[in-house]
């Protein structure tokens, strides 16, 4: 396999929009955000078997998610796709545990090991209180791993959520990542961030993808760099494929208005060359961490601060999701290594020049 030095695009000269990026330049400048990772990555017992999947754990803050909830939404730009959680979300609008990605398969142990967890933090669930909506998120990385031994275990999902941290996340092909397809070469895990600021007012945006979606005459390539076609060879035949986006803010936002801001994720994707395949789950959610909903209160009336709507940052915010997106997209391409999976298939890293 090709040596591929992993880096962000921006260290490769290339700059996506007009608004600054955070410090990390990943979702976990927004503050409080965590990320953890675990990649499964070896040989099963049968020779052609390959466990080339994993986990990935965002977490909105670093106390009692389901204590301290979360404003959230969501959207679905197309609804191929296997998720857990998401229906609650957009009903309530809120988010009470981590945000939880992995392979297709791996839907059931993930929700698993996250219900698991999230009991062992709170006795009170199913028990003198209601229960909790674990939210899991899913792409099909079945060209690499061998998705139908089932890799991915209920305790991998808590191993990731207990390694989660809010350092500049690792990207590419790492946790649910791993093995993941990307417009032929190597995808997975990508995140950026912008920076939005008007009349004193400072906010940020981050987005997380999973990128596992088109096909290498769709990548809008010529919009970016000179790739190295001739010399690295693409997937000559992908299925349509999936990505989930994850965006959070410290925008003081409504469940309403944040549904908005996640939407313009859509266009970040689009740019890239997607376009919301027949078979692709392209689906995005989003958190503020602006306000935190209290699960015990005596509160009859709760009371919250959120934008103006009609305040020029809400356009900026429109922005920020649009760039973000598109620069985690391409981030996690520009991050992926050469990876070998089940059947010894080979996925190329994207020819960066």
């Amino acid at each position: 396999m090709e040596n591929h030095e992993p880096k962000k695009v921006r260290e490769r000269g290339i700059v996506i929009g007009r608004l600054p990026v955070g410090q990390k330049n990943c979702i976990t400048d927004v503050r409080g955000v965590q990320v953890g990772h675990v990649t499964l990555d070896y040989p099963l017992e049968n020779l052609e078997d390959y466990a080339c999947t994993g986990v990935t754990a965002i977490l909105p803050h670093g106390g009692n998610l389901f204590k301290e909830k979360v404003t959230a939404a969501s959207y679905v730009l197309n609804g191929f796709g296997k998720t857990t959680g998401f229906i609650q979300v957009k009903e309530l609008g809120v988010l009470e545990s981590p945000i939880m990605l992995t392979n297709t398969f791996g839907v059931p142990a993930v929700t698993q090991g996250t219900l698991s967890y999230m009991l062992e933090e709170n006795p009170e669930i199913g028990d003198t209180t209601g229960t909790i909506n674990v939210v899991v998120g899913e792409c099909n990385d079945s060209h690499l791993n061998s998705i139908r031994r089932f890799p991915v275990q209920p305790e991998h999902a808590m191993e990731a959520i207990k390694k989660a941290s809010n350092h500049a996340a690792a990207e590419g092909a790492v946790g649910a990542g791993k093995g993941m397809v990307c417009f032929g070469y190597k995808g997975g895990i990508g995140s950026s961030s912008r920076i939005v600021e008007d009349g004193g007012h400072s906010f940020t945006v981050g987005c997380m993808v999973l990128s596992n979606f088109g096909k290498k005459e769709e990548f809008q390539s010529w919009r970016y760099l000179a790739l190295r076609e001739e010399r690295v060879p693409a997937l000559s035949k992908t299925e349509d494929g999936s990505i989930i986006i994850v965006l959070a803010t410290d925008a003081p936002l409504s469940s309403r208005q944040l549904q908005r801001i996640v939407k313009r994720c859509g266009i970040g994707l689009g740019r890239t060359g997607s376009h919301f395949s027949h078979g692709s789950g392209d689906i995005v959610i989003g958190f503020s961490t602006a306000n935190k909903i209290p699960h015990f209160t005596n509160e009859t009336v709760e009371t919250r601060s959120q934008l103006r709507e009609d305040h020029p940052l809400s356009n900026q915010l429109f922005t920020g999701a649009a760039e973000a997106a598109e620069e985690a997209i391409l981030n996690s391409l520009s991050q992926a290594v050469a990876t070998q999976g089940r059947m010894g298939r080979v996925v190329h890293a994207c020819p960066f020049t």
